[in-house]
């Protein structure tokens, strides 16, 4: 594949995840819209390399911390933008009960992160949380980490569906 192509594919799917996280403006499409524009970082994992999917986030993660919704744009820039390119790297190393651990692990790091990013500004503490209970952010954090699960394999769902439909006709595309 010649260096303009992949340029080319590259900007088209920086574009279109940086198009997509525009919709996280409108209510209760925080978390779903990162989601899906990580999507267009897989395309490039697919088609071209891990190397080029990165250069590729870093180009539409500049674009989306300047003018997306605060709340998706860190749950884009801490997980969703990069985790397609981190799902290629830790798949390849075939020990699935150790990428399992690695996923989680990443997965609650970027979580909390963008926890404490958002709720020091404003002054919120784990104490104004006691409202869910005694055990309620500890059972908000397992809900999450069973969607994120979810959302794994759905990600791996995605990546054959495209395989299965799409590869062959953007390949004849590129040449």
């Amino acid at each position: 594949m010649k260096k303009t192509t992949k340029i080319t594919l590259s900007g088209m799917m920086a574009a279109l995840a940086i198009t997509v996280m525009f919709v996280s403006y409108f209510p209760y499409l925080t978390y779903a819209v990162p989601a899906i524009s990580g999507l267009f970082i897989m395309v490039v994992v697919i088609e071209i390399n891990r190397k080029w999917a990165l250069l590729t986030y870093l180009a539409s993660a500049v674009i989306i911390a300047l003018w997306s919704e605060p709340e998706s744009k860190l749950m884009y820039l801490a997980l969703f933008g990069y985790y397609p390119i981190l799902k290629s790297v830790l798949e390849g190393m075939r020990k699935p009960v150790f990428e399992w651990i690695l996923k989680l692990v990443v997965f609650n790091t970027a979580v909390l992160a963008v926890y404490y990013l958002l709720a020091k500004p404003f002054g919120i503490s784990m104490d104004d949380l006691q409202e869910f209970g005694k055990y309620g952010v500890g059972a908000l954090l397992l809900l999450g980490n069973a969607v994120f699960v979810v959302y794994d394999i759905a990600v791996s769902r995605m990546a054959m569906v495209y395989m299965n439909t799409l590869h062959n006709r953007i390949k004849k595309l590129l040449r």
